[in-house]
């Protein structure tokens, strides 16, 4: 039962999912958003220009129709006339296309923006399939659209059916007013209707919108074996994850090993903690710790300063507190400043002595003072 659960889509798409969907092309759409905010857009700047819309036709039609006696005789006067008539037409109402135009266009805003993608255009040869083709016909969504179509149509019918109703006296009364007084009527009833089909499409897409996003999201929806896998290739099998840090574990001890040859002096426990110190005067401000360890990271730090005859000096105290308060490549602590110049001081005797083979071998410093609160060994902590 859980291994069903489990491949059941039952979970909402994951940030990732949407993101992979658009860039495939695939964006929740509403038709009817579209066809209101285009009708709205043409309706809206006919109401607002209408009354210089139809002066401008007048003149227009006025122009058409007279022609002097010379133009009537003249073969390419009206292939000329029907040419600048037809763009003066087209201005005046390129306006309102332009405008319905961008409505249209900005239509995808109200779904986050427009999503440009390569895979839409893309030969799908299971597109032409006619089995797929048919379980499209037949399936849940071409029925819910089925459905929708048939109840925008009674709506838009029952609404222009009320607008007639509602008019009709207006309707019967065009027939005896003169000309001018029935065209603005006329335009007065047009515009009426247009506003009703848009409130009727403004309701259509206020049921939609909401549908198609439903109906989007559901098809996204993910299985909790799919969560599951995307958490591993964001996150990284744990598996994999924990070889990379031990890769980057070993790489940095290497990197580690390498600068104890180039240390000045190695600090240790004896056995438990080793700490590799290097200074240099005109480069650092205090001694830099260049390697540290315990155990087996230890005893091969001692092992590298025997091999390289790096001085290695027994100090449990100021082992311990530096492995404790200094990290690789940090300088010491202040607190240490004291202790560790007297082991600077004592690699310095024994470079000396190395370097002249006179007098007697400098001994290494009896007992440094390490503050108790840094030792982690001390028993007043």
């Amino acid at each position: 039962m859980a291994e069903d659960s489990d491949l059941e889509r039952t979970e909402p798409a994951s940030s990732r999912r949407i993101e992979q969907a658009r860039a495939e092309g695939q964006v929740p759409q509403s038709r009817e958003l579209a066809a209101f905010l285009v009708m709205a857009t043409g309706v809206g700047a006919i109401w607002a220009f209408g009354g210089w819309l139809a002066h401008r036709a007048g003149d227009i039609v006025s122009h058409g129709l007279v022609f002097d006696r010379k133009a009537a005789f003249d073969p390419e006067f009206m292939g000329a006339s029907f040419v600048n008539l037809s763009w003066e037409a087209l201005m005046l109402v390129a306006p309102i296309f332009l405008a319905t135009i961008v409505a249209a266009l900005l239509t995808p805003v109200a779904f986050g923006g427009w999503a440009f993608s390569s895979k839409a255009l893309t030969p799908d040869p299971m597109r032409m399939d006619p089995l797929r083709g048919l379980q499209r016909m037949f399936s849940w969504q071409s029925i819910a659209e089925l459905v929708k179509s048939v109840l925008k149509a009674f709506l838009l019918g029952g609404i222009i059916w009320w607008v007639v109703r509602h008019e009709q006296d207006q309707l019967f009364a065009l027939i005896a007013q003169p000309i001018d007084v029935a065209l603005a009527s006329t335009g007065r009833i047009l515009i009426f209707a247009a506003l009703a089909m848009v409130a009727g499409l403004a309701l259509i897409a206020m049921i939609d919108v909401p549908f198609q996003l439903w109906q989007y999201y559901s098809r996204l929806k993910m299985t909790r074996e799919e969560l599951k896998q995307e958490y591993k290739e964001m996150e990284g099998d744990p598996q994999l994850k924990a070889r990379i840090r031990s890769t980057q574990r070993e790489a940095a001890r290497r990197r580690m090993m390498s600068e104890v040859p180039k240390a000045d002096v190695v600090v240790t426990n004896p056995t438990h903690f080793a700490v590799a110190l290097k200074y240099d005067a005109g480069k650092m401000g205090a001694p830099t710790v260049v390697a540290k360890g315990m155990n087996l990271v230890a005893q091969k730090i001692r092992e590298l300063a025997d091999e390289h005859k790096v001085p290695v000096l027994e100090a449990p105290p100021l082992a311990r507190a530096l492995y404790r308060h200094a990290e690789i490549g940090d300088q010491i602590p202040a607190t240490l400043y004291t202790a560790v110049a007297e082991v600077m001081a004592y690699v310095y005797q024994l470079n000396q002595y190395a370097a002249s083979a006179m007098g007697l071998m400098p001994r290494p410093p009896a007992a440094i003072a390490v503050p108790a609160e840094l030792d982690p060994g001390s028993p007043e902590r």
